[in-house]
Order: C-alpha cells, then structure tokens, then sequence
C-alpha cells in the first residue's frame, strides 16, 4: 500500500511531470527530425538517380539509330569503354513504333512490364519526357524514363531506359533502421538528464514550500530570502512575502479588533451589572429601581448598537445587504443629517457648518448615505478638540461631468500619511496620544468605503497631522443630473 502510495505521489509529482514532458517533446523532435532526415535522403538519392538517366537518355540519343525502322546501335566494336556504354544503356531499356509494335526490349525491361499501346500514343503525342516507377513480379522498383526519338525519315519512336532503385531503397532502409534503433537510447538518456534537469530546477520550490511549512502565526514577520536570480521563483517568493504580510497586518488587525471588542463590550457590561448590583443590594424604592433599569437600558442599547454595527458590516461585506436605491435629493439629505449633529457639536464647541449646491439629484439608497455622512461627521467630531471647525460641502463636481462631490473636512489632529492607506480597512485605528483617547471599534470607515463602493463611486483622503482631515466623496449622479440647472449654494 506504502509502494502503490509513493508511486502515486512520485506521478503526480511537478518532476515527474517537468521530465515526462521534456522526454515527450524530446522524442517528438527526434522521430520528426528522422522522418525529415528520412525524406531527404530519399529524395537526394532519387534525384541523382534522375540525373544519370537523363545523362544516359542523352547519351542513348547518340548512339541509337532507326533506319527503315530497325533499331542500330552504333558503337566502336574495337572500342571496350564504347561497347560497355551501350550494353549498360541497353541494360533496362525499350523500343517500340508509334502503334505500340515492340521493336527491341531488354529482359530486365520485360519483366516490369512492357508499356500498353495507349501510353505509348499517349507519350508520342505529347512529345515530352516523363519519370515513372515500375516494379517488377518480385517487387523491386525501377525508376523508369519514357519518351520519343525520331528515326531517320523524322518518323516518331517510343523510347524507354531505366535504373533500379533497389540500391536507393537499401540505403534509406539500414539509414531508417540504424537511427531509429539508436532512438530509444536516446530517448532513455534524455529521460535520466531531463530528470536530473528538472530536480534541480524544481529544488528552489521545494525550499520555498519547506520554509512556508515553517511559517506559523508567530513568525509571519520572518520573509523568504529572495535567490537573487530575478527569475519567476523570485517573483513567487515577493509574492509569498507580500501575502504573509498582507496575513501579519490581518492577524493585527483581528487581534486589536479582539482587545477594542473586548474593551467595548466589557465596559457596558460592567455598568449594566454594577446597575442590577445596586438595585439588588440598596435599592429601597421603586424610584431607585427604576433609575437603575433606566441606566440598564441604556448600556443594553449601547452594547446592541456595537453587536449591529458588526452584523451590518458583515451583511454588506458578504453581499447580503442590497441598496434600496430611489432618487433622492443629496442636498436635503445632507441637510437634515448636518441639522442633527447640529447639537452635539455646539455641545463640544464645535463650529459645524455646510454648503449645499441645490437640486443635487442621485440614484441611491438613503439610509446608505445617512450613514455613510454620519460616519464622516461622527469621526470629524471625535478627533477635532473644542474651538474647531467641521464643513461639509455637495456640489457638482468641476472636473468630471457626470458626477457628484460630497465633502467632510475638519481642523482636528489629522492622519499620518503611512497610515492613511489603511484608515478604510476593516478594525483599522491610528494609534497615538491623541487618538487613543477616543474610543471606537475602526468600522466607521470600513462602512464608507463599502457604501461608496456599492454605490460606483470612490473615497480619498487628504490630511495633515495637527491641520486637519477632508475626506472627498465622488458619486455618479446618472441620468437625473442633466434634469437639473446649477443655482447658487445655499450656506446651512
């Protein structure tokens, strides 16, 4: 079971496959660059052969004579190299008149056939020379060159000369057996380096997935050390450490949401028993028992309102929560959401103030945005001091035509810039003297940037420790703005 296992293992194996494709591709080439080797070799050999019957059909010319229709072969008896030319051109060869009539043939010409009567017409009309192949009864192939020649009257004759291909075959074949017996090898040897090959390339993934093997919670700090090489596995490693720390800051952040929840929800817990203690234990009356429910109550709704607050965003990150979208008027919706922090900012000694661009129209969902600008103006409030200052502004915006510009800036203790990319993340808190004084779970945000998303727009932050911080909101306004003409701003 162990065997079958590792053999299993060893099949599915990246090395196994980098070296069974390389093997693979390798004996595809090798099989392609025979068979081409193959091919060429064949058709060298036939093309050689073509040019020494086209030599000998030239030399046949010269010493072939037809007078009154008999053949003559004129040649220097005394002659021993003239008299062996005649015999090899006479080796495979035929003459026949124009009917077809068999005037003089070789036994070698006989036994591949002679040719039929309509060919022989056929060639003498045409006038032209042509290569064929025949093969004789035990199958060996001739290549063969037909044509005409004149007698001495210019009368046409049938005139046919061949050379045996069986050399050329022979020799494409011990060619065809000898490469193909030595593929095999070949194909072995290439299997045991391209295993080689691919061990080694594959070792730096073995040492990446070791050292992420080691890699826990308590050690996503520690990155991969990059190889130097700049190739695809350095670029795997960058990768590997931009997500362990992507991880690190989550696991962060889950543990400072962890310590703020606890905090959060330990604090009205606390007020709500130490309430039930001093109804229980002192309470004589029912005016005392009812101011202790009364304050109950109270820190009961404060601890629900941090449960739904959770569930919300939960809801909305997960996609269960669906935009209940109408067209509203953004103007009157952020003045009846200003007029409500109206109170608490004169309690604070906030100056809260906005100017609002009318008929500002939209397709959206107005509870989204309610919340959405309370967030924005809640936290404004928060982190600006007493004698500060909080604007907010809606206005069409100048440079994209099309859209909306809701703005919150304030003249509180600002955001640092490293941490102004992450104020929009889930549980997120800058942490310094002055923030740590404000209590919160970091959701307010998280909420804005999702209802801003969920509405096709976009967020950005602009601040400056112990200046301030304005947040921009863009919205697209669709086809409802071009019913609107701008008109004066109107100051609330």
């Amino acid at each position: 079971m162990r065997i079958a296992r590792g053999t299993a293992s060893l099949v599915r194996g990246l090395r196994f496959r980098l070296t069974l494709s390389y093997v693979l591709f390798f004996s595809i080439l090798l099989v392609a660059i025979g068979l081409l080797f193959r091919a060429t070799l064949r058709y060298g050999l036939d093309a050689d052969l073509q040019a020494t019957l086209e030599e000998e059909w030239g030399a046949a010319k010269g010493y072939l004579r037809i007078e009154r229709g008999h053949p003559i072969w004129v040649a220097d008896p005394r002659d021993p190299e003239e008299a062996y030319i005649v015999e090899r051109l006479r080796h495979i060869y035929m003459l026949a008149d124009a009917k077809g009539k068999l005037l003089e043939s070789s036994k070698l010409y006989e036994s591949i056939g002679p040719d039929s009567p309509q060919d022989i017409v056929r060639i003498l009309a045409q006038r032209k020379s042509e290569f064929r192949i025949r093969q004789d009864a035990a199958g060996t192939p001739y290549l063969v060159k037909v044509g005409a020649v004149p007698d001495d009257r210019g009368r046409l004759f049938f005139f046919a000369i061949g050379r045996s291909l069986e050399a050329n075959v022979r020799t494409v074949d011990h060619f065809t057996r000898s490469y193909f017996l030595w593929v095999p090898g070949l194909i072995a040897a290439a299997a045991l380096l391209g295993w080689l090959l691919a061990g080694r390339a594959v070792r730096p993934l073995d040492m990446v997935a070791q050292a992420a093997q080691r890699t826990t919670g308590m050690n996503l700090s520690a990155p991969i050390p990059r190889r130097g090489a700049d190739d695809e596995l350095d670029h795997l490693i960058d990768s590997f450490n931009l997500m362990t720390e992507r991880l690190r800051q989550s696991f962060d952040q889950i543990r400072q949401f962890s310590t703020d929840v606890s905090h959060e929800l330990r604090t009205p817990l606390t007020a709500i028993r130490g309430q039930l203690e001093v109804a229980l234990f002192t309470a004589r009356t029912d005016g005392q028992y009812r101011d202790a429910m009364v304050n109950a109550l109270e820190d009961v709704e404060k601890l629900s309102s941090i449960v739904r607050a959770l569930l919300l965003l939960s809801q909305a990150e997960s996609g269960q929560l669906v935009l209940q979208k109408t067209v509203l008027d953004l103007s009157s919706v952020v003045g009846d959401v200003v007029e409500q922090f109206q109170i608490p900012a004169e309690e604070k000694g906030l100056a809260l103030s906005a100017a609002l661009e009318p008929d500002i129209l939209a397709e959206a969902d107005r509870t989204q945005i309610e919340r959405l600008l309370s967030n924005l103006l809640s936290n404004a409030m928060k982190y600006t001091p007493s004698g500060g200052r909080v604007w907010v502004r809606i206005q069409r915006d100048p440079e994209r035509e099309g859209w909306l510009l809701l703005q919150v800036e304030d003249t509180g203790v600002g955001i640092p810039k490293q941490n102004q990319p992450h104020i929009f993340d889930r549980f997120y808190r800058v942490r310094n003297p002055e923030t740590n004084k404000v209590q919160g779970l970091g959701l307010g945000l998280s909420f804005v940037a999702w209802i801003v998303s969920a509405h096709g727009g976009t967020v950005a932050v602009n601040s400056e420790p112990e200046v301030g911080a304005k947040f921009t909101v863009r919205l697209p306004a669709g086809s409802v703005l071009a019913t609107t003409q701008p008109r004066e701003q109107v100051a609330v």
